[in-house]
């Protein structure tokens, strides 16, 4: 069997590694390809380094642009390599751009989809993520969901059950795997908050960063709350870029701008937190696995089982709103950590039975013989012009 993975940003590689170690184990042909739309090498070579992805097999350089632009580059360039690989199933993950353009360039070539993290919705239609999921969906013969809202979401879009296949989080996987390796770098030592109640924060969302009023107000808050506790902001380059836009930006009060950091520090630093302040969906999950209490400074999320079951909590962009909910969450942490149903480190095996034995986890946890017809795999003649 032959699969090829298709991955562009920093959250697809943490999804990207168990799924890997998963099929290489089983004797899977298993091709990865990167997009770059993260071509920053923090943002993307140490985390294949650090999660020990293999180098990818295709490189394409794809790099940054108006969605437009990017989605239409990854598939222009993508297309080729799928035909010539001709794999059995195309894997795509998250909900980034290369993820909807690899689900349109392999559906039409009448290939297999399968997408890792399917069924998520915020129902937000100004955020370019919930447009990618939607469509990948819809594009997808398995969907591998991480929680059982997300079969919900895709039942009421008219997704047949069949496609469904209730995995679990495989975020939480690499989380697992790395966690030991995480803690002994003791990453608040060399940030010097060891033995101290801090805050960590990451802010790259456009509705927060673009708008230089949103941006002056969250930073504000965050800097009100630095004078109660240490808060270390790793800097997405784009959130850095808005902030040197600011006139006199009010971070000179505690508030310590920081370079961004591997997936490791990263993990020592949350898992040790006293606060996680974030517009990020993959901390949501992170923290409410750790039993650290997070803000999502967001009016919505697609991962509402980490409102009701996890310690996420959605806060508006605000600075009085911001500082009241920290004050209350800075107060609530507690030792056990909340259980979330297949959050158990198994997803990529699961989702390796699926893909290699056809077997199909229903969401009572039964076991299924597909009833879909795969698609099938065909050669397309180059595009007229290409050489």
């Amino acid at each position: 069997m032959r699969v090829l993975s298709v991955v562009g940003a920093r959250p697809n590689f943490m999804k990207l590694a168990p799924v890997d170690r998963e099929l290489v184990r089983r004797g899977v042909e298993h091709v990865i390809v990167h997009t770059g739309q993260h071509y920053d090498p923090g943002m993307s070579d140490a985390f294949f380094e650090q999660l020990w992805i293999p180098a990818p097999d295709h490189d394409l350089g794809v790099g940054s642009g108006s969605h437009a632009q990017q989605t239409a580059a990854v598939m222009q360039r993508l297309e080729p390599v799928v035909v010539e690989v001709q794999p059995d199933l195309v894997l795509t993950y998250g909900d980034v751009n290369s993820t909807v353009a690899a689900a349109l360039v392999a559906a039409k070539l009448q290939m297999r989809v399968g997408h890792v993290e399917a069924g998520l919705r915020s129902r937000d239609w100004t955020m370019p993520e919930e447009i990618n999921r939607v469509v990948t969906d819809r594009l997808s013969d398995l969907l591998f969901l991480p929680s059982r809202d997300a079969a919900a979401n895709l039942e009421a879009e008219g997704i047949p059950a069949d496609r469904m296949h209730f995995v679990g989080n495989v975020m939480i996987d690499t989380l697992c795997w790395a966690l030991p390796q995480a803690l002994l770098l003791d990453a608040p030592a060399r940030f010097d908050v060891e033995g101290c109640r801090y805050a960590v924060v990451t802010l790259h969302r456009p509705a927060n960063v673009d708008d230089p009023a949103v941006l002056r107000e969250l930073l504000e808050a965050l800097a009100r709350l630095a004078d109660r506790v240490p808060v270390l902001f790793p800097v997405h380059p784009r959130t850095r870029a808005r902030i040197l836009e600011l006139r006199r930006p009010p971070t000179d009060r505690g508030l310590r701008l920081i370079e961004p950091v591997g997936y490791l520090d990263m993990l020592s630093l949350v898992a040790n937190a006293g606060l996680v302040v974030t517009d990020s969906g993959g901390l949501q999950e992170e923290t409410s696995f750790l039993g650290v209490p997070c803000l999502t400074v967001r009016p919505n999320t697609e991962r509402p089982i980490t409102c009701t079951h996890g310690t996420n909590r959605l806060v508006q962009p605000q600075r009085d709103a911001i500082l009241a909910a920290a004050e209350r969450a800075l107060g609530r942490r507690s030792p056990a950590r909340p259980v979330i149903e297949r959050w158990d480190g198994q997803a990529a095996a699961r989702i390796a039975q699926v893909v290699c034995d056809g077997e199909r986890f229903e969401l009572d946890g039964a076991l299924a013989a597909p009833a879909h017809a795969p698609r099938r795999a065909v050669a397309i003649p180059q595009p007229l012009g290409a050489s």
